[in-house]
């Protein structure tokens, strides 16, 4: 078995979290990342708590297979350093805000005047144009710019804080994966490279994609807890007699009728589809009392023995030690160096072939460890 994306180069100037998530699923799948960072101003991950085997967890996974390169963009011999190697790479990947790499002198138009098949991919928050460009942001403003907070979370509190960076890995990280590996592959045809221009919050947009269209062919405005996927409807979440919870999506006919049966709730099967607000809310309120009656764990046996469309609201440690988990090999253990016996746990690739193979070299290095 082979790495996919073996014989790919990427340069990465990125940090934190888009950039280089992003460039780790293209490490993992075999392309080799060189990843560009100040000696003065070190990747912020770095010093994010909690730490284990020296460093900081979120690093050690985030630039697992890259070789951590220090270079002072300021210093005029760095440029050339770079300019002098860019026609071995087929990437770069940068985040900073626009206009910031071409001061630098490391800008598209510059490196490939030197390498014609070079793909650059920029990613930021509000994109390369338009009156925003310039702004700073995080996810909880992308999410809020794009819509999506708006539709999410309860009536009466508002939009939640999610545990997650929506905007962050969904809209850029992801989003700058399929553009790369897509000019790759129009390459293949032209021999030439081209710009990407990733947005976070236009990106972030298209993750509306039903609600979206509903909006915009439909006339039908989204607010929260008022469609079916939202809480509008009896799928969401339950309170459990311990106070976990369960999530319930058993919106299919087949699905309701046995959740209904189960649970001995014959208001489900005659309001369980009703448009009607209050039909939702007493059909809710039903489930919500009798989810009420019975422990997590009690819960948790009935439904694994079913297949309603019911499941657990795992914390992220049972999540990561369950069953499925191990079954679908969702952690990995990576050597802290590459050959070494010592060991570091992480999130595996999740993506799976049926003749390539992810690699696991080592985990993020220390600062300048790599050589080039």
């Amino acid at each position: 078995m082979t790495a996919a994306l073996k014989g790919l180069k990427v340069l990465d100037f990125s940090t934190l979290l888009p950039g280089p998530f992003a460039t780790l699923y293209l490490a993992d799948l075999g392309a080799e990342v060189v990843h560009i960072e100040s000696p003065n101003r070190p990747d912020l991950v770095r010093m994010l708590p909690p730490y284990a085997n020296g460093q900081a967890t979120a690093h050690s996974y985030l630039n697992r297979n890259k070789q951590s390169i220090a270079l002072d963009l300021k210093d005029s011999q760095s440029i050339e350093l770079i300019k002098s190697k860019i026609s071995e790479y087929d990437i770069v990947i940068e985040q900073f805000r626009p206009e910031v790499m071409r001061r630098l002198g490391l800008d598209y138009q510059t490196l490939s005047e030197i390498n014609p098949r070079l793909i650059y991919c920029s990613i930021t928050g509000y994109g390369q144009t338009g009156p925003y460009k310039d702004k700073a942001g995080h996810d909880i403003n992308y999410v809020s710019l794009s819509g999506i907070a708006g539709h999410s979370g309860r009536q009466e509190s508002g939009p939640p804080p999610m545990g997650i960076q929506i905007a962050d890995v969904a809209g850029g990280s992801l989003h700058a994966v399929i553009g790369i590996l897509t000019a790759v592959i129009e390459r293949q045809r032209s021999g030439l490279g081209q710009y990407i221009d990733i947005s976070m919050t236009d990106c972030a947009v298209t993750l509306n994609n039903m609600a979206a269209a509903a909006v915009l062919a439909g006339g039908q405005n989204q607010y929260p807890e008022n469609e079916h996927l939202n809480g509008g409807t009896f799928y969401d979440y339950y309170q459990t007699q311990d106070g976990r919870y369960l999530s319930i999506g058993s919106l299919e006919p087949q699905f309701m009728t046995g959740l209904a049966t189960v649970l001995e709730l014959p208001i489900l099967l005659e309001k369980g589809t009703s448009f009607d607000v209050e039909d939702r809310k007493a059909v809710k309120t039903a489930i919500a009392d009798k989810i009420k009656e019975k422990s997590f764990d009690v819960w948790r046996k009935t439904f694994s023995e079913l297949d309603v469309c019911v499941e657990p609201v795992l914390n992220l440690d049972e999540a990561l030690t369950s069953d499925l988990a191990q079954q679908r090999a969702w952690t990995v253990d990576v050597p802290l160096r590459k050959d070494a016996n010592e060991v570091e746990k992480q999130l595996a690739c999740p993506i799976k072939f049926s003749r390539s193979k992810a690699q696991y070299h080592y985990i993020g290095q220390t600062l300048g460890e790599g050589n080039w």
